[in-house]
């Protein structure tokens, strides 16, 4: 560990801050077009760098500007892109005393009133450099008042005066100011060369750390190679040398149990899941970051199905890899989509809750219980093909005006009370008649007991009843019912009930659909609502406003809407069907 004259311990990130552009990593791009400028002699008078934190923004400023006042060993020298550092330009620029050089920090530095000090500050030429330097840091910080200061001064600048911006932020300053700047944007930094760059420093400074350790960090650094040496000198202090500490550390759960978690929910497995998440926390991994790391695999593994190279990131184990190519081909991309938008809607919950674990469980429940339901695509598909003898899909919730299922029940039951044709069929022995269905109310309650989504769309809306006894049913098909109707109801009620059916089509009417009734129902319980007094009156209020929905009472059953008007204010609430 290397110490400073004072004795002061001082961090790597400042230790092993880049003195020239060799050793800047990462922004190739910028420093060709900074080479050329410089030996062509086309240096411009403002330069706005920005990226993420940590990628070298105010250090290139300062390599630029020992570029700029750079004199040579010899005392002879010009401005060039490799300073030769021994000058004493270069040094009092690298030690930050350098008169003619000077940094603002704009987060601290708002007003008109720094900026006039600059203006005023410029018109002097430099007092043992080449150039006036003014490197202002975090520049999208300066107020409204600042930037417009600084416009003319930007725009006729003296020739002894250079600008150097550097932000996080370039959406925040102004359009003018841009507009008289080169601006360079700095790439985050590539894992695999960020992993280079930290075995380098650990080296240097006689640490031995697994490769497996500084590819977490160089992760968790996101780019940033800041960052990474501040992670670097943190595990380093706590002396963590392997990937074990490192994950400790940060807090992190290991990536490959973090994808054999995400493969457990897509199988369904819930109990295994949820003993794997609490596994993961009792081993200090947080509920939130276990979760963000799912929501990454998600969107690992569907950028692996459109670009399988993607898993040649040497940021990840071989092992890691191979599992993300296998589960990448097993799993079709829209389940991938679904489990992503979930995960989001779950880390939000995770925020919200008062217990982040508890709030994760739910979500990895909720992830377990839809692992096998088909997407509304596959249910259109499912719908068109021809009937196949597959096992059941999962069901479509029953749907009404309140959203509950208890409207469509009624639909069933008015169709039951009907009166219906009398039809002869032959006798079935009474002790197998008894476990049936002993009205056709009670077949569509099997369907839905059943979660068959397709079978009871299509008997809702294709069936006509003409009759019905335990063991036979007769209809008439409706309009754009399935042809298969018939042998689907029969081969689905014999599997269920271990009872062979005999499901025929008549020529009489028969009743309307569940679908027609409940569309019937539904248009008279609107026409009754919006006689009613109250209802009348606030759609007279506001013309243009729409009646959305009716709300039912405890039961079900929709209120009676008398047309008469009522006095009573609370009664007409009652009426409402308020609760």
């Amino acid at each position: 560990m290397a110490e400073e004259e004072s004795g002061a311990y001082e961090v790597l990130a400042r230790k092993y801050r880049p003195q020239d552009f060799d050793a800047l990593i990462g922004q190739e791009a910028m420093v060709r077009v900074l080479r050329n400028a410089f030996a062509s002699g086309r240096i411009h008078h403002a330069y706005v760098l920005t990226g993420v934190r940590g990628v070298g923004k105010t250090t290139t400023a300062r390599i630029v500007a020992k570029g700029l006042n750079c004199i040579g060993a010899d005392g002879e020298g010009g401005p060039t892109v490799e300073p030769c550092g021994t000058c004493e330009n270069c040094t009092s620029i690298a030690e930050g005393r350098h008169v003619d050089v000077i940094e603002l920090d704009a987060a601290s530095h708002t007003g008109i009133d720094d900026v006039r000090e600059i203006i005023e500050g410029a018109k002097y030429r430099p007092a043992i450099g080449r150039y006036k330097v003014y490197i202002i840091d975090e520049t999208h910080m300066l107020s409204k008042n600042a930037f417009n200061g600084l416009l003319k001064t930007l725009e006729e600048p003296p020739a002894h005066v250079k600008f150097l911006f550097a932000t996080t932020e370039i959406r925040k300053m102004p359009v003018t100011v841009l507009s008289r700047c080169q601006r360079f944007d700095l790439r985050r930094v590539e894992p695999d060369r960020l992993i280079a760059h930290l075995a380098g420093v650990a080296e240097a400074e006689g640490i031995e750390i697994e490769g497996e350790a500084l590819s977490l960090i160089a992760r968790a650094a996101e780019g940033s190679v800041r960052d990474s040496l501040s992670l670097l000198d943190q595990a380093i202090a706590d002396g963590g040398k392997d990937a074990a500490s490192i994950r400790t550390m940060l807090g992190l759960a290991d990536r490959g149990r973090v994808i054999e978690l995400f493969a457990m929910v897509m199988r369904g497995e819930a109990a295994e899941a949820l003993a794997e998440l609490r596994d993961q926390y009792r081993s200090g991994a947080d509920p939130e970051v276990t979760l963000n790391d799912m929501a990454e695999t998600a969107h690992w593994l569907s950028t692996l199905k459109v670009a399988p190279d993607i898993a040649d990131d040497p940021s990840l184990p071989e092992e890691t890899r191979k599992r993300g190519r296998e589960l990448a081909e097993s799993l079709p991309m829209r389940v991938l989509a679904r489990s992503w938008q979930m995960l989001l809607k779950a880390l939000e919950e995770t925020r919200s809750a008062p217990s982040p674990l508890m709030a994760a469980e739910m979500s990895i429940i909720r992830l377990c219980a839809v692992s096998d339901l088909p997407t509304p695509g596959d249910l259109v598909r499912k719908l068109e093909s021809e009937p196949a003898s597959a096992p059941s899909a999962p069901a479509i919730p029953p749907s009404g005006p309140s959203g509950g299922g208890s409207t469509s029940a009624l639909r069933v039951a008015a169709i039951s009370a009907a009166p219906q044709p009398r039809v002869e069929t032959p006798p079935t022995p009474a002790a197998e008649t008894a476990s049936l269905p002993q009205d056709f109310e009670a077949v569509v309650a099997l369907i839905r007991e059943k979660r068959d989504g397709i079978l009871l769309h299509d008997v809702e809306t294709g069936l006509r009843l003409i009759s019905y006894t335990p063991g036979r049913i007769e209809f008439r098909p409706a309009a754009g019912a399935p042809e298969h109707l018939a042998g689907m109801l029969s081969e689905r009620l014999r599997h269920w009930t271990d009872t062979r059916w005999t499901i025929s089509i008549g020529d009489d009417e028969g009743l309307p659909t569940i679908a027609e009734t409940r569309a019937t129902d539904n248009h008279n319980l609107d026409q009754r609502v919006r006689k009613h007094p109250l209802v009348a009156a606030a759609l007279a209020a506001f013309p243009e406003g729409e009646l959305l929905s009716i709300p039912l009472n405890p039961v079900g059953v929709a209120p009676d809407m008398p047309d008469a008007p009522v006095e009573d204010d609370d009664d007409d609430m009652d009426l409402l069907g308020e609760n």
